[in-house]
């Protein structure tokens, strides 16, 4: 097999620095699975240091003898040669801090600065210097922030704008954000909502199709996978933006809405019997069993058990703290323990399930495929769990996915984390394979960064925290567009981007603004409260008059109990002391019309 890399070839190699001898100018980058490179930078390679977005290009060419201390993180841009058994000459490096135990996207404000960014992208790229105008919206937009020729407006994307633009609301206290919020769930409750009052539900159309001054709705899915059915995905989904806007604004509309689609979950999609959810139900007769789901039909997955809790019912929870949530989380999650956990056949969780949780590993193009990101997106959520109410069985799922899957499912030679992957080995396969490629995608660095970021803020240990460090070096490093905003779809397994197809969109039907504000979000609070023990501003614009008992309840996730307080309050610009600092409840001044509130948190330290 010599003969199979006797070519050159250009690739990145992520690591940390062994030794560097400047006179041969010879460095030595030990990989996060500890086998060691020499690396030439005998051609004067550029360095710069990783940036956020809108922030100029920062060269530290000049700087590299200095910066190569021992133990540093870095990537290492270069093209191999086949000669004198293998040659890497370096052509560009990135450094994640100024020193060597910095990274910059720790600094306090780095995901604040950076939901912005996003969020001023996407308003402009939606409605221009115009008025924010819901019409106008439309799924598909291009690298640029252009729109498409396609005039569909899908629910969920619409919503996972609002996710996006509230959640931004939540770390600024921008109003702009807020009315694009606010305006966009309006828009999906006059547009998108259908109310049943014989059945007492509500479901979400798929989206309508807009021709000039005419819309038509479109009742059933019109994705591929889904195509003709009412997937249980869009519905989760269809929430996930307003109840994000719930938190910050209390209007009880939004609640009622999600009650009703809840109840249409319980009362059509959920299995009494066998437990769990249906991941789809015919458009006519509400039935999971029609025929004409084809494949379809009695199926259980991730999305339909797993993702209520990540796109909006965590959200409800903590906008509420009504116990009917905390119940549906705690089924979900022993669901999931219970169910998808199958370490003697895989290092992967199976996702896919007839209506007796036998397996199925035939099913469209899932196969008996992994996608990676959703073991990580389990163990991400099952710590949120865990610090709701705290059970043996969650941490050691977690704790265990945690531990597995940097061998199996990233990329220990460039960084970040695959897509797809065949969950079992073949014959003599030392590796799992790649079910079509090796890209990987934003979301998927996601799941991985969030995961170990909260296993490290929650049980500690060194591994996890520097699995998320990786993850975090990464996203920042290769997924930003520094040249037209936003962040990449895809990127090659170097780290490049991948602009052909669908995956060359800012927006599409799997892509809005959800998963990278919500990776701003929540890292910024993980970051912050948990590992780095700093204080962080929240913000909320309620109706005192919609909260019982006028009471706003101010947690930013589901955190152990007792590690964070109220540091201050603020109400329209004034200091507020009516707060329970331990409970993060904050019990409004009695007045009417809305008011402006800014939290500040602050870490318990023992």
């Amino acid at each position: 097999m010599a003969d199979a890399v006797s070519f050159s070839f250009s690739d990145t190699i992520a690591g940390y620095v062994g030794r560097f001898d400047s006179e041969s100018r010879l460095l030595r980058l030990k990989t996060s699975d500890g086998r060691e490179f020499d690396v030439s930078l005998a051609g004067d390679p550029s360095a710069e240091l990783v940036r956020n977005l809108d922030e100029p290009y920062i060269d530290a060419s000049g700087h590299i003898d200095e910066m190569l201390s021992p133990g540093r993180f870095l990537f290492v841009y270069g093209v191999h040669y086949p000669e004198h058994g293998g040659r890497f000459d370096a052509k560009r490096l990135v450094f994640l801090g100024r020193g060597a135990e910095d990274y910059r996207f720790e600094e306090p404000s780095w995901w604040v600065k950076q939901i912005e960014s996003l969020a001023d992208f996407y308003k402009r790229a939606q409605f221009g210097e115009g008025p924010v105008d819901f019409t106008e919206y439309r799924t598909e937009i291009r690298l640029g922030g252009d729109k498409t020729a396609s005039h569909v407006q899908e629910t969920d994307t619409i919503s996972r704008l609002v996710y996006g633009m509230a959640s931004a609301y939540l770390l600024t206290g921008k109003d702009e954000y807020l009315e694009v919020a606010e305006r966009g769930t309006e828009y999906l409750r006059k547009h998108m909502r259908v109310v049943d009052s014989e059945e007492d539900v509500v479901f979400w159309y798929h989206g309508i199709s807009v021709d000039g001054d005419s819309e038509r709705k479109l009742f059933t899915s019109e994705f591929s996978d889904d195509y003709d059915a009412i997937p249980m995905y869009e519905q989760i989904y269809a929430l996930a933006g307003p109840i994000q806007t719930y938190r910050v604004t209390g209007d009880i509309r939004i609640k009622n809405d999600a009650d009703a689609t809840i109840r249409l979950f319980d009362k059509f999609f959920k299995d009494p019997e066998q437990g769990g959810y249906y991941s789809h139900i015919d458009p006519i007769l509400f039935s999971a069993d029609h025929e004409s789901l084809g494949e379809n039909a009695e199926r259980k997955n991730w999305n339909s058990v797993g993702d209520h809790a990540p796109a909006y019912l965590i959200n409800l929870y903590l906008a509420t703290g009504e116990q009917s949530y905390a119940d549906f989380l705690e089924y979900t999650f022993d669901t999931i323990a219970d169910k998808f956990p199958d370490y003697k056949n895989s290092p992967f969780v199976q996702e896919r399930f007839f209506r007796d949780w036998s397996h199925d590993t035939a099913h469209s193009w899932q196969q008996n495929r992994a996608v990676v990101g959703h073991n990580l997106k389990i163990a991400w959520n099952l710590m949120r769990m865990n610090s709701l109410k705290a059970k043996p069985a969650y941490e050691e799922l977690a704790k265990k996915i945690g531990e597995i899957m940097p061998a199996v499912g990233s990329d220990v030679q460039r960084g970040g984390w695959y897509d797809v992957v065949e969950r079992v080995k073949d014959g003599n396969q030392e590796t799992y394979r790649f079910a079509w490629h090796d890209r990987k995608a934003w979301w998927q660095q996601e799941q991985a960064i969030l995961a170990y970021l909260i296993l490290n803020g929650t049980v500690g240990g060194d591994a996890f925290l520097r699995e998320a460090r990786q993850a975090e070096a990464f996203y920042n490093t290769f997924f930003l567009d520094h040249d037209e905003g936003a962040v990449y779809f895809n990127v090659l397994a170097s780290g490049t981007p991948y602009l052909l197809g669908t995956e060359r969109l800012k927006g599409s039907h799997s892509m809005s603004m959800y998963h990278s504000a919500e990776l701003c979000y929540l890292s910024a609070v993980y970051n912050n409260l948990l590992i780095n023990k700093r204080e962080m501003d929240f913000h909320f614009k309620p109706d005192p008059t919609n909260l019982p008992d006028r009471v706003l309840r101010v947690s930013p996730d589901l955190l152990p109990a007792g590690s964070v307080q109220i540091a201050s309050v603020e109400i329209d610009e004034k200091p507020y002391r009516d707060f329970d600092a331990d409970g993060l409840t904050v019990k409004l001044p009695d007045v009417q019309g809305r008011v402006k509130v800014k939290v500040r948190l602050r870490p318990v330290t023992s």
